[in-house]
């Protein structure tokens, strides 16, 4: 399998989990707080959302890609 095949299918699937899942959510940061025998963790969470025209182009360009036979490059 060759790059180009390879970038081809991981835009599709890139596209169809951003299609499914609508964004991902992350961790900004953890706080941490020692209270002796105790610990306290709090950790502030993000989302990220992805738009539906963002899934729509990745799977069109990775079937593009894939599917799409490569021009002759031009020789001199």
């Amino acid at each position: 399998m060759n790059g180009r095949a390879m970038l081809g299918i991981v835009l599709i699937t890139l596209g169809i989990l951003g299609l499914v899942y609508k964004g991902f959510e992350y961790t900004k940061k953890v706080h941490s707080t020692d209270l002796g025998l105790f610990t306290i963790k709090y950790s502030e969470k993000g989302y990220f959302d992805v738009p539906l025209w963002a899934g729509v182009i990745c799977i069109v360009a990775g079937g593009a890609i894939l599917f799409v036979p490569m021009g002759k490059t031009a020789r001199a």
